[in-house]
């Protein structure tokens, strides 16, 4: 049975990806890669369709990480399937919660550097999208270090499932 883990921020075109991408990366170093499913989404749908931002993409490749995206809006609906739903900063987890259908779903909602010990009470990923490239890569720092924890968690979960 397949663990499911959608990432999302507000465009899904910076932050969110990003997290996709890093994680899925992390999942398939740890062997979870046919059993852990990763995506992302926006909560809004203004770049549905459209790739990551170049920035992203470069940040990510310079990294050794993939940077194909293509962007989406998270619909309620998917609540159903996924088991882990993961906010970039508190306004995305506000807007998660009151589109989940349920109080178990609004559970799946958790916020990405809470998988960081580090991070103290500084849980939002600041958007880069309106700064330069440092931003981008604050980003990759923080979605690298919160990876750790969140692939720890994701592990303990899956423990005795099978793909």
């Amino acid at each position: 049975m397949t663990y499911r883990v959608c990432f999302v921020c507000t465009g899904n075109i910076c932050r969110s990806p990003m997290a996709e991408s890093v994680f899925r990366a992390r999942v398939a170093e740890a062997g979870l890669d046919g059993l852990v499913e990763v995506d992302s989404a926006g909560t809004g749908g203004w770049h549905e369709g459209d790739g990551a931002d170049p920035r992203t993409v470069s940040v990510l490749e310079s990294h050794g990480y993939d940077g194909g995206h293509t962007a989406r809006q998270f619909q309620p609906s998917w609540f159903s399937r996924l088991d882990l739903v993961i906010a970039l900063d508190t306004g995305h987890l506000r807007v998660l919660r009151r589109l989940a259908p349920t109080p178990q779903d609004a559970g799946k909602v958790r916020l990405l550097r809470s998988y960081d010990p580090a991070a103290g009470d500084e849980l939002d990923v600041p958007d880069p999208y309106y700064g330069g490239l440092d931003g981008f890569e604050e980003c990759l720092e923080m979605v690298e270090a919160a990876s750790e924890g969140l692939l720890a968690e994701v592990r303990e979960q899956t423990e005795g499932r099978v793909a």
